[in-house]
Protein backbone atom coordinates (compact mmCIF):
# COMPACT_ATOMS: atom_id res chain seq x y z
CA UNK A 1 0.00 0.00 0.00
CA UNK A 2 0.91 3.34 -1.17
CA UNK A 3 0.33 5.61 2.56
CA UNK A 4 0.63 9.41 2.48
CA UNK A 5 0.19 11.19 6.12
CA UNK A 6 -0.80 14.72 6.37
CA UNK A 7 0.90 16.02 9.99
CA UNK A 8 1.33 19.58 11.51
CA UNK A 9 4.98 19.11 11.53
CA UNK A 10 7.89 17.76 10.37
CA UNK A 11 9.36 14.55 11.27
CA UNK A 12 13.02 14.65 12.88
CA UNK A 13 14.54 12.78 9.97
CA UNK A 14 13.21 14.80 7.81
CA UNK A 15 14.02 18.00 9.89
CA UNK A 16 17.96 16.72 10.26
CA UNK A 17 17.60 16.32 6.23
CA UNK A 18 17.04 19.87 5.84
CA UNK A 19 19.27 21.43 8.57
CA UNK A 20 16.58 22.96 10.54
CA UNK A 21 16.10 22.15 14.15
CA UNK A 22 13.77 19.06 15.47
CA UNK A 23 10.73 19.88 17.17
CA UNK A 24 10.46 17.99 20.39
CA UNK A 25 6.11 17.99 20.50
CA UNK A 26 4.34 14.86 19.12
CA UNK A 27 6.90 12.48 19.46
CA UNK A 28 4.16 9.56 18.84
CA UNK A 29 4.33 10.67 15.19
CA UNK A 30 7.85 9.56 15.13
CA UNK A 31 7.42 6.53 17.32
CA UNK A 32 4.46 5.69 14.77
CA UNK A 33 6.45 6.44 11.61
CA UNK A 34 9.30 4.67 12.35
CA UNK A 35 7.31 1.20 13.12
CA UNK A 36 5.58 2.11 9.56
CA UNK A 37 9.07 2.37 7.83
CA UNK A 38 10.01 -1.25 8.76
CA UNK A 39 7.11 -2.98 6.85
CA UNK A 40 7.96 -4.22 3.73
CA UNK A 41 4.83 -3.52 2.06
CA UNK A 42 4.53 -0.03 3.31
CA UNK A 43 5.12 3.08 0.68
CA UNK A 44 5.50 5.62 2.70
CA UNK A 45 5.13 9.22 2.15
CA UNK A 46 4.53 12.45 4.53
CA UNK A 47 3.36 15.89 4.09
CA UNK A 48 3.55 19.01 6.39
CA UNK A 49 3.82 22.94 6.28
CA UNK A 50 6.85 24.22 6.79
CA UNK A 51 7.95 27.57 8.55
CA UNK A 52 11.67 28.35 6.66
CA UNK A 53 10.33 28.04 3.28
CA UNK A 54 8.17 30.24 0.79
CA UNK A 55 8.07 27.23 -1.46
CA UNK A 56 7.40 23.95 -1.54
CA UNK A 57 10.22 21.74 -0.69
CA UNK A 58 9.92 17.61 -1.89
CA UNK A 59 12.91 15.22 -1.79
CA UNK A 60 13.10 12.03 0.50
CA UNK A 61 15.47 10.50 3.57
CA UNK A 62 15.49 7.13 4.96
CA UNK A 63 12.58 6.09 3.34
CA UNK A 64 10.49 8.86 3.56
CA UNK A 65 8.74 10.91 0.81
CA UNK A 66 8.30 14.63 1.81
CA UNK A 67 6.34 17.08 0.25
CA UNK A 68 6.18 20.09 2.24
CA UNK A 69 4.16 23.54 1.79
CA UNK A 70 4.87 27.27 3.08
CA UNK A 71 1.98 28.42 5.10
CA UNK A 72 -0.23 30.62 3.87
CA UNK A 73 -2.60 33.36 5.10
CA UNK A 74 -3.58 32.65 8.95
CA UNK A 75 -3.96 29.67 10.84
CA UNK A 76 -7.68 30.00 11.44
CA UNK A 77 -8.67 31.04 7.60
CA UNK A 78 -8.58 28.45 4.33
CA UNK A 79 -5.70 28.90 1.91
CA UNK A 80 -6.29 27.76 -1.65
CA UNK A 81 -2.98 27.77 -2.21
CA UNK A 82 -2.65 25.42 -0.10
CA UNK A 83 -5.20 22.98 -1.50
CA UNK A 84 -3.85 23.19 -4.76
CA UNK A 85 -0.51 21.99 -3.61
CA UNK A 86 -2.01 19.26 -2.00
CA UNK A 87 -3.82 18.48 -5.29
CA UNK A 88 -0.69 18.14 -6.87
CA UNK A 89 0.65 15.62 -4.10
CA UNK A 90 -2.01 13.50 -4.46
CA UNK A 91 -1.18 13.28 -8.21
CA UNK A 92 2.85 12.75 -7.63
CA UNK A 93 1.95 10.18 -4.49
CA UNK A 94 -0.78 8.28 -5.98
CA UNK A 95 -1.58 7.22 -2.57
CA UNK A 96 -3.73 4.22 -1.48
CA UNK A 97 -4.79 5.78 2.07
CA UNK A 98 -4.57 9.52 3.26
CA UNK A 99 -4.18 9.94 6.49
CA UNK A 100 -4.87 12.97 8.15
CA UNK A 101 -3.31 13.43 11.80
CA UNK A 102 -5.71 16.02 13.20
CA UNK A 103 -8.03 18.76 12.49
CA UNK A 104 -6.82 21.88 14.55
CA UNK A 105 -5.50 23.71 11.14
CA UNK A 106 -6.91 24.48 7.52
CA UNK A 107 -4.95 22.04 6.22
CA UNK A 108 -6.69 19.63 7.02
CA UNK A 109 -9.52 20.94 4.84
CA UNK A 110 -7.15 21.49 2.29
CA UNK A 111 -6.25 18.07 2.08
CA UNK A 112 -9.60 16.82 2.35
CA UNK A 113 -11.15 19.18 -0.50
CA UNK A 114 -7.78 18.27 -2.84
CA UNK A 115 -8.99 14.56 -2.11
CA UNK A 116 -12.33 15.26 -3.62
CA UNK A 117 -11.59 16.98 -6.14
CA UNK A 118 -9.23 13.47 -7.02
CA UNK A 119 -11.93 11.52 -6.30
CA UNK A 120 -10.34 10.02 -2.88
CA UNK A 121 -12.65 10.97 -0.74
CA UNK A 122 -13.14 7.09 0.59
CA UNK A 123 -9.42 7.09 0.81
CA UNK A 124 -9.11 9.23 3.73
CA UNK A 125 -9.07 8.47 7.45
CA UNK A 126 -8.84 11.71 10.24
CA UNK A 127 -7.00 10.73 13.03
CA UNK A 128 -8.51 12.94 15.86
CA UNK A 129 -6.12 14.42 18.11
CA UNK A 130 -7.97 17.24 19.84
CA UNK A 131 -10.99 19.07 18.08
CA UNK A 132 -11.06 22.96 18.48
CA UNK A 133 -15.02 23.25 17.74
CA UNK A 134 -15.46 21.48 20.75
CA UNK A 135 -12.07 22.88 22.96
CA UNK A 136 -13.43 26.34 22.03
CA UNK A 137 -16.32 25.34 24.67
CA UNK A 138 -13.48 24.80 27.80
CA UNK A 139 -10.49 27.59 26.34
CA UNK A 140 -11.90 30.23 28.78
CA UNK A 141 -10.95 27.36 31.46
CA UNK A 142 -12.65 29.09 34.51
CA UNK A 143 -10.62 31.69 34.14
CA UNK A 144 -12.44 35.11 35.92
CA UNK A 145 -14.43 37.19 33.07
CA UNK A 146 -12.44 40.13 33.64
CA UNK A 147 -8.82 38.76 32.81
CA UNK A 148 -11.02 36.85 29.74
CA UNK A 149 -11.33 40.44 28.41
CA UNK A 150 -8.45 42.05 29.41
CA UNK A 151 -5.29 43.00 26.77
CA UNK A 152 -1.65 43.29 27.03
CA UNK A 153 -0.03 45.85 25.03
CA UNK A 154 1.06 42.82 22.84
CA UNK A 155 -2.84 41.68 22.72
CA UNK A 156 -4.23 45.48 22.00
CA UNK A 157 -1.70 45.25 18.40
CA UNK A 158 -2.59 42.06 17.64
CA UNK A 159 -5.90 42.22 18.36
CA UNK A 160 -5.67 39.01 20.15
CA UNK A 161 -6.56 38.72 23.82
CA UNK A 162 -8.03 35.42 25.78
CA UNK A 163 -11.74 36.29 24.15
CA UNK A 164 -10.46 36.56 20.80
CA UNK A 165 -8.13 33.22 20.68
CA UNK A 166 -11.01 31.52 21.72
CA UNK A 167 -12.90 32.82 18.29
CA UNK A 168 -9.77 31.78 16.49
CA UNK A 169 -10.49 28.12 17.79
CA UNK A 170 -14.46 28.70 16.64
CA UNK A 171 -13.39 29.74 13.27
CA UNK A 172 -10.98 26.86 12.72
CA UNK A 173 -13.74 24.74 14.43
CA UNK A 174 -15.90 25.22 11.29
CA UNK A 175 -13.11 24.59 9.21
CA UNK A 176 -12.78 21.44 10.86
CA UNK A 177 -16.90 20.34 11.38
CA UNK A 178 -16.95 20.66 7.11
CA UNK A 179 -13.55 18.36 7.02
CA UNK A 180 -15.06 15.77 9.29
CA UNK A 181 -18.54 15.75 7.33
CA UNK A 182 -16.97 14.77 4.43
CA UNK A 183 -14.68 11.70 5.00
CA UNK A 184 -15.75 8.37 5.61
CA UNK A 185 -13.44 6.97 8.23
CA UNK A 186 -12.35 8.10 11.28
CA UNK A 187 -9.50 7.37 13.81
CA UNK A 188 -9.46 7.97 17.33
CA UNK A 189 -8.73 6.02 21.10
CA UNK A 190 -11.40 7.66 23.60
CA UNK A 191 -15.02 7.56 24.31
CA UNK A 192 -14.80 11.39 23.82
CA UNK A 193 -13.78 11.39 20.39
CA UNK A 194 -15.87 8.88 18.93
CA UNK A 195 -19.04 10.75 20.40
CA UNK A 196 -17.99 13.94 19.26
CA UNK A 197 -16.92 12.46 16.04
CA UNK A 198 -20.49 10.68 15.86
CA UNK A 199 -22.18 14.35 16.81
CA UNK A 200 -20.35 15.56 13.81
CA UNK A 201 -20.66 13.14 11.29
CA UNK A 202 -22.65 9.90 12.41
CA UNK A 203 -21.91 8.26 8.92
CA UNK A 204 -18.39 8.06 9.09
CA UNK A 205 -17.15 4.71 9.96
CA UNK A 206 -15.17 4.80 13.46
CA UNK A 207 -12.20 2.92 14.09
CA UNK A 208 -9.81 2.71 17.24
CA UNK A 209 -6.12 2.80 17.16
CA UNK A 210 -3.86 3.60 20.21
CA UNK A 211 -0.78 6.19 20.38
CA UNK A 212 3.03 4.58 20.85
CA UNK A 213 5.25 6.69 22.31
CA UNK A 214 8.68 8.02 22.52
CA UNK A 215 11.07 4.92 23.12
CA UNK A 216 12.93 6.77 25.94
CA UNK A 217 9.40 6.26 27.81
CA UNK A 218 9.59 2.57 27.92
CA UNK A 219 12.96 1.95 28.72
CA UNK A 220 12.95 3.67 32.36
CA UNK A 221 11.29 3.53 35.49
CA UNK A 222 10.15 6.21 37.99
CA UNK A 223 10.96 5.18 41.81
CA UNK A 224 10.16 6.60 44.86
CA UNK A 225 14.17 6.82 45.74
CA UNK A 226 15.47 8.69 43.25
CA UNK A 227 12.64 11.16 42.57
CA UNK A 228 12.20 14.80 44.52
CA UNK A 229 9.78 14.10 47.71
CA UNK A 230 7.10 17.20 47.50
CA UNK A 231 7.83 17.99 43.79
CA UNK A 232 5.54 18.01 40.66
CA UNK A 233 5.43 18.05 37.19
CA UNK A 234 3.50 19.38 34.47
CA UNK A 235 4.63 19.34 30.93
CA UNK A 236 2.39 22.36 29.59
CA UNK A 237 1.26 25.91 30.74
CA UNK A 238 1.37 29.00 28.37
CA UNK A 239 -2.19 28.76 27.18
CA UNK A 240 -5.60 28.47 28.91
CA UNK A 241 -6.81 25.11 28.13
CA UNK A 242 -3.83 23.77 30.16
CA UNK A 243 -4.96 24.78 33.89
CA UNK A 244 -1.70 26.00 35.26
CA UNK A 245 -3.60 28.93 36.63
CA UNK A 246 -5.70 26.21 38.43
CA UNK A 247 -2.72 24.61 39.88
CA UNK A 248 -1.25 28.09 41.07
CA UNK A 249 -4.90 28.88 43.02
CA UNK A 250 -3.71 25.13 44.57
CA UNK A 251 0.01 25.71 45.67
CA UNK A 252 -0.96 28.07 48.78
CA UNK A 253 -2.77 25.51 50.12
CA UNK A 254 -0.04 22.93 49.85
CA UNK A 255 2.67 25.18 50.62
CA UNK A 256 0.91 25.48 54.43
CA UNK A 257 2.34 21.82 55.00
CA UNK A 258 4.98 21.02 52.60
CA UNK A 259 7.49 24.28 52.62
CA UNK A 260 9.82 22.96 50.31
CA UNK A 261 7.34 22.06 47.84
CA UNK A 262 8.69 22.91 43.90
CA UNK A 263 6.68 22.73 40.30
CA UNK A 264 8.89 21.70 37.39
CA UNK A 265 7.27 22.76 33.63
CA UNK A 266 8.68 23.13 30.47
CA UNK A 267 8.98 26.81 28.76
CA UNK A 268 10.47 30.37 29.66
CA UNK A 269 9.17 31.57 32.98
CA UNK A 270 7.08 34.87 32.45
CA UNK A 271 9.31 36.90 35.65
CA UNK A 272 12.59 36.65 33.52
CA UNK A 273 13.96 39.65 33.18
CA UNK A 274 13.86 41.00 29.37
CA UNK A 275 14.18 44.00 27.05
CA UNK A 276 11.19 45.94 26.39
CA UNK A 277 10.43 44.50 22.96
CA UNK A 278 10.50 40.84 24.72
CA UNK A 279 7.83 41.99 27.28
CA UNK A 280 5.65 43.52 24.07
CA UNK A 281 5.34 39.89 23.21
CA UNK A 282 3.38 38.75 26.33
CA UNK A 283 0.60 37.79 25.72
CA UNK A 284 -2.22 38.91 28.71
CA UNK A 285 -2.53 35.06 30.08
CA UNK A 286 1.00 35.17 30.23
CA UNK A 287 0.95 38.25 32.28
CA UNK A 288 -1.89 36.54 34.76
CA UNK A 289 0.07 33.76 35.03
CA UNK A 290 2.98 35.85 36.70
CA UNK A 291 0.63 38.26 38.70
CA UNK A 292 -0.67 34.68 40.44
CA UNK A 293 3.17 33.56 41.01
CA UNK A 294 3.75 36.94 42.75
CA UNK A 295 0.18 37.47 44.38
CA UNK A 296 0.79 34.06 46.12
CA UNK A 297 4.57 34.16 46.54
CA UNK A 298 5.34 31.22 44.47
CA UNK A 299 9.10 32.51 42.74
CA UNK A 300 10.87 30.58 44.76
CA UNK A 301 8.90 27.01 44.19
CA UNK A 302 8.38 27.10 40.39
CA UNK A 303 10.77 26.06 37.95
CA UNK A 304 10.38 26.38 34.47
CA UNK A 305 12.80 23.92 32.89
CA UNK A 306 13.22 26.21 29.21
CA UNK A 307 11.66 25.51 25.55
CA UNK A 308 11.78 22.32 23.13
CA UNK A 309 13.44 19.85 25.44
CA UNK A 310 14.32 16.66 23.45
CA UNK A 311 13.08 13.39 24.76
CA UNK A 312 15.82 12.87 27.26
CA UNK A 313 15.51 15.47 28.51
CA UNK A 314 11.39 15.09 28.75
CA UNK A 315 12.04 12.07 30.52
CA UNK A 316 14.38 13.06 33.09
CA UNK A 317 12.15 15.49 34.25
CA UNK A 318 9.20 13.02 34.80
CA UNK A 319 11.31 10.96 36.14
CA UNK A 320 12.80 13.35 38.80
CA UNK A 321 8.92 14.42 40.05
CA UNK A 322 7.30 13.04 42.93
CA UNK A 323 3.94 13.63 41.00
CA UNK A 324 2.48 14.37 37.40
CA UNK A 325 -0.62 16.76 37.32
CA UNK A 326 -2.61 17.46 34.18
CA UNK A 327 -4.51 20.32 35.25
CA UNK A 328 -6.47 20.96 31.65
CA UNK A 329 -10.24 21.77 31.28
CA UNK A 330 -10.29 19.72 28.10
CA UNK A 331 -7.86 17.28 26.04
CA UNK A 332 -8.52 14.27 24.08
CA UNK A 333 -6.09 11.57 25.28
CA UNK A 334 -2.99 13.30 26.55
CA UNK A 335 0.25 11.79 25.01
CA UNK A 336 1.88 13.14 28.55
CA UNK A 337 0.04 11.47 30.99
CA UNK A 338 0.65 8.58 29.05
CA UNK A 339 4.15 8.79 29.29
CA UNK A 340 4.21 9.54 32.83
CA UNK A 341 1.80 6.73 33.55
CA UNK A 342 4.23 4.20 31.53
CA UNK A 343 7.33 5.44 33.62
CA UNK A 344 5.27 4.57 36.17
CA UNK A 345 5.14 8.51 37.81
CA UNK A 346 2.09 8.57 40.20
CA UNK A 347 -0.30 10.27 38.44
CA UNK A 348 -3.37 12.92 38.85
CA UNK A 349 -5.68 14.22 36.13
CA UNK A 350 -8.49 16.87 35.69
CA UNK A 351 -11.41 14.53 34.53
CA UNK A 352 -12.12 15.55 30.92
CA UNK A 353 -12.22 14.40 27.70
CA UNK A 354 -10.98 10.99 27.02
CA UNK A 355 -8.53 11.07 29.82
CA UNK A 356 -10.92 8.26 32.08
CA UNK A 357 -10.24 5.72 29.25
CA UNK A 358 -6.54 5.95 30.29
CA UNK A 359 -6.52 6.47 33.97
CA UNK A 360 -9.21 4.44 36.51
CA UNK A 361 -9.76 6.90 39.55
CA UNK A 362 -8.53 5.42 42.75
CA UNK A 363 -7.01 2.94 41.69
CA UNK A 364 -4.27 3.63 38.79
CA UNK A 365 -4.09 7.22 40.10
CA UNK A 366 -6.99 10.52 40.61
CA UNK A 367 -8.97 11.96 38.55
CA UNK A 368 -10.97 15.21 39.50
CA UNK A 369 -13.47 17.97 38.19
CA UNK A 370 -10.71 20.39 36.52
CA UNK A 371 -11.83 23.56 38.03
CA UNK A 372 -12.05 22.32 41.58
CA UNK A 373 -8.03 23.27 42.19
CA UNK A 374 -8.46 22.55 46.19
CA UNK A 375 -8.99 18.58 44.92
CA UNK A 376 -5.49 19.53 43.28
CA UNK A 377 -4.12 20.31 46.47
CA UNK A 378 -6.47 17.58 48.73
CA UNK A 379 -5.12 14.75 45.64
CA UNK A 380 -1.64 15.86 46.01
CA UNK A 381 -1.24 15.51 49.33
CA UNK A 382 -1.93 12.39 49.27
CA UNK A 383 0.48 10.86 47.62
CA UNK A 384 2.99 12.88 49.10
CA UNK A 385 1.54 11.42 52.57
CA UNK A 386 1.48 8.05 51.74
CA UNK A 387 4.53 6.15 49.87
CA UNK A 388 1.94 2.83 49.90
CA UNK A 389 -0.34 4.15 47.73
CA UNK A 390 2.25 6.28 45.38
CA UNK A 391 3.73 2.60 45.02
CA UNK A 392 0.08 0.83 44.49
CA UNK A 393 -0.85 3.54 42.25
CA UNK A 394 3.44 3.42 39.90
CA UNK A 395 2.53 -0.02 39.71
CA UNK A 396 -1.15 0.11 37.89
CA UNK A 397 -0.60 2.92 36.01
CA UNK A 398 2.76 1.33 34.04
CA UNK A 399 0.59 -2.07 33.22
CA UNK A 400 -2.49 0.02 32.14
CA UNK A 401 -0.09 2.15 29.73
CA UNK A 402 2.06 -0.80 28.66
CA UNK A 403 -1.21 -2.43 27.24
CA UNK A 404 -2.55 0.88 25.74
CA UNK A 405 0.40 1.73 24.21
CA UNK A 406 1.96 -1.52 23.23
CA UNK A 407 4.08 -0.52 19.95
CA UNK A 408 3.20 -3.76 18.35
CA UNK A 409 -0.74 -4.21 18.88
CA UNK A 410 -0.79 -0.05 18.28
CA UNK A 411 1.20 -0.86 14.98
CA UNK A 412 -1.30 -3.88 13.92
CA UNK A 413 -4.28 -1.86 14.46
CA UNK A 414 -3.32 0.75 11.95
CA UNK A 415 -2.05 -1.33 9.67
CA UNK A 416 -5.42 -3.53 9.98
CA UNK A 417 -7.49 0.41 9.67
CA UNK A 418 -5.56 0.65 6.42
CA UNK A 419 -6.15 -2.65 4.95
CA UNK A 420 -10.04 -2.19 6.03
CA UNK A 421 -10.46 1.63 4.01
CA UNK A 422 -8.23 -0.11 1.05
CA UNK A 423 -10.51 -2.88 0.52
CA UNK A 424 -13.38 -1.36 1.01
CA UNK A 425 -12.65 1.90 -1.66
Amino acid sequence: MKILWLCNIMLPKIAKNLSLPPRSINGWLTAMSEELIKQENIDFSVSFPILTQAVPVEGSVAGITYYAFPLSGKNYTFCQATEDYLFSVLKKANPDIIHIFGTEFPHCLAMVRACERANLLNHIVIDIQGLTSIYAYHYFAALPEKVVHSYSLRDIIKKDNIFHACEKYRKRGALEIEALKKVSHVLGRTDWDKACAEAINPDAVYHSCNRILRRTFYENRWSLESCERHSIFVSQWDYPIKGFHLLLEALPILLRCYPDLKVYTTGKSPLDKMEFKNRLKQNYYLIYIKKLIQKYHLKEHIVFLGRELDEQAMCRAFLHAHVFLSPSSIENSPNSLGEAMLLGLPCISSDVGGVKNMLKHGAEGFLYPYEEYYMIAHYISRIFDNDTLALQFSAAARKHAQRTHDPQQNLKALIQTYEEIYHHT
